[in-house]
């Protein structure tokens, strides 16, 4: 194993071991190749989705798929597919990039690219038999025909094991009859195929199926679901009749499909974080544009302090996004490649170096896609009267991005689910949570240190302030999991404060690591407003934490132990040097500002 490998962080290990800036990887180490894919994405999106923006507001399925066809015209539908089933075979943060750079113009087309690239066709490249890859995956993959993906049904939405859809074996034992409901199917209008989960007799898990659309073979579908937003994206309730599949369909094993649903969430996770981040560097372009040409008081209104603030923590916020969702896809990525050369096929590699990163993707969706929101929500208000009228931008983004916080898991599920997988890791020895946790209880009943820490290097403090921020988790995590065992995944909202203060540690983390190398590299005077938004970010990160952590000490700690616990939260959010945050504000909102764009 080489040094680099050595240096990979495992799944969760961000939360006890420091990682060093040389070792993350950042949007601005892009390969030539790789700019060049962004390039032309991006060049594509604009001339084809871009000016068509309002169509996807007249629930013009048709022209969706239309779009469809012309993205696998250009190989893009097939990104992740090896190039043995007709796809490109890019590694892993490609898949991303183009993931990114495709999906921030309309949420209609990047859910209909998202369902058929990510749930649609991976259950299949990842789990399928290979005569099954040959049949199906190179349609898929140039877009000759587009998946569809039926998992949930009315009663089975987060508890996706407990669906009612059934599947009976023939009398001859050549098809598997199904029979069931399934709701809420992106694509299912344009679907030539789906896979299916159902479950047969009482096994305790679901199987997988992979279903050929054939309306004589008893699938009828509802009619289009009327939505808050993603217009023309196909959403339609999908019934099975008697529907014959062929044996040799069956996606992996028996009982399997629960396992395949996970494992395609964790990737779609990810693919969704980064799917909502091209949509925030348009909403703050678009919004900036406005606020430099809209005059009030004989001022443009990007000059007010208020416009700059928002504009300031939309593009802090997106800066951070951009470093975690980079930096987690590097590393399932360098994880996938580790796994390939210790023999494991690309299927095996691929599904386990996703699976190593599974806490990750679930911080990933809830934070990228709650800062969407927020960015779409300030856009309106930027625009002000003119925000709220459908004739402007920013209207249908906000609409577009409310289901973000549903997809592939919920928020809320995912925040428990963050720090769930964690306790689980630490249980298998995978993360060392306990000893550190020790030693922070520890740190709390010693005497603490009255050293003024050398802080003159640029962003030191923020350095150690990270580190002291993953003293906070171990302390509110390490108490809760001692106080309430395997009891705590009742805790819900202790869970839930808990994962809050996780995604921050990350996502700051995250936004450190990249500006710390890009100032080595290229210098600090270059990356001074980068410098401002990683301040910016851990500050507001640091309010966050402060205020879930209390939330949790007060809820489950009592007497001395409450009193040494929020002690040791106010000792470890405590800075040396407070930053001026609105300068920091200033300085950032004045840089995108004279760009007219979000420039980094």
């Amino acid at each position: 194993m080489s040094n680099e490998e050595k240096n990979i962080l495992r799944g969760g290990q961000f939360t006890v071991k420091q990682t060093a800036p040389e070792d993350v990887f950042t949007p601005e180490d892009f390969s030539e190749e790789q700019k060049m894919m962004r390039d032309s994405v991006i060049e594509f999106v604009d001339r084809e989705i871009w000016p068509q923006k309002p169509r996807f507001e007249k629930h013009d399925y048709d022209f969706t798929l239309e779009i469809m066809k012309k993205t696998g015209e250009l190989g893009l539908l097939g990104v992740a597919v090896p190039e043995a089933y007709g796809g490109l075979g890019m590694g892993f943060v490609s898949t991303v990039l183009v993931c990114d750079y495709i999906s921030g113009t309309s949420g209609s087309f990047s859910t209909a690219f998202g369902a058929h690239t990510g749930i649609g066709t991976m259950p299949i490249v990842l789990y399928g038999t290979e005569e099954q890859k040959k049949k199906y995956v190179p349609k898929l993959a140039t877009g000759e025909w587009m998946g569809a993906y039926c998992l949930t049904e009315p009663g089975a939405g987060s508890d996706a094991n407990s669906g009612k859809t059934k599947a009976e074996l023939s009398e001859d034992g050549k098809h598997y009859i199904i029979n069931g409901q399934k709701m809420w199917i992106s694509n299912a209008g344009f679907a030539n195929l789906f896979i299916v989960f159902a479950r047969i007799e009482d096994d305790k898990y679901i199987t997988g199926f992979i279903v050929e659309n054939d309306p004589d073979n008893g699938i009828t579908l509802g009619e289009e679901e009327h939505k808050l937003g993603i217009h023309s994206s196909s959403t339609r309730q999908v019934f099975f009749n008697n529907t014959k599949v062929p044996v040799e369909n069956m996606l992996s094993e028996r009982g399997n499909g629960f396992k395949i649903a996970m494992n395609a969430l964790n990737i779609g996770r990810i693919k969704l974080a980064a799917a909502c981040l091209d949509a925030q560097r348009r909403v703050i372009s678009e919004a900036v544009n406005y606020a430099n040409e809209r005059i009030q008081f004989k001022t443009p209104i990007a000059k007010f302090g208020a416009i700059k603030a928002k504009i300031a923590e939309m593009a802090t916020s997106l800066y951070a996004d951009e470093s975690a969702v980079y930096r987690a896809s590097a590393d399932i990525e360098k994880r996938i490649k580790i796994r390939e050369t210790e023999g494991n096929t690309h299927q095996e590699a691929e599904l386990k170096g996703v699976e190593e990163f599974a806490i990750e993707c679930s911080i990933l969706k809830v934070a990228v896609s709650e800062d969407v929101q927020n960015c779409t929500d300030e856009g309106i208000q930027i625009y002000g009267g003119m925000g709220f009228s459908a004739e402007a931008p920013m209207e249908s983004a906000w609409r577009d991005a409310r289901i973000a916080r549903i997809y592939e898991g919920t928020n809320e599920i995912n925040r428990m689910l963050a720090v769930g997988m964690l306790v689980k890791k630490a249980m298998k020895g995978h993360v060392d949570l306990l000893k550190p946790a020790m030693a922070v209880a520890d740190e709390l009943t010693g005497i603490p240190s009255f050293d003024m820490p050398d802080y003159s290097q640029t962003l030191s403090e923020e350095v150690d302030m990270v580190i002291k921020l993953k003293k906070v988790f171990l302390m509110v995590a390490g108490s809760a999991v001692q106080k309430f065992g395997t009891e705590l995944e009742h805790h819900q909202q202790i869970l839930m404060a808990a994962a809050d203060i996780l995604i921050e540690i990350y996502l700051a983390e995250s936004t450190l690591l990249r500006t710390q190398k890009n100032a080595k590299r290229f210098g600090e005077e270059n990356q001074k407003t980068q410098i401002a938004m990683a301040q910016l970010y851990l500050y507001n990160a640091v309010d966050i934490i402060s205020k879930k952590a209390k939330e949790a000490i007060v809820s489950f700690a009592e007497g001395d132990e409450q009193k040494m616990m929020l002690m040791g939260l106010k000792r470890f959010t405590k800075y040396q040097n407070m930053p001026n945050v609105v300068a920091l504000r200033n300085q950032i909102a004045e840089k995108v500002s004279k760009e007219n764009k979000y420039p980094f």
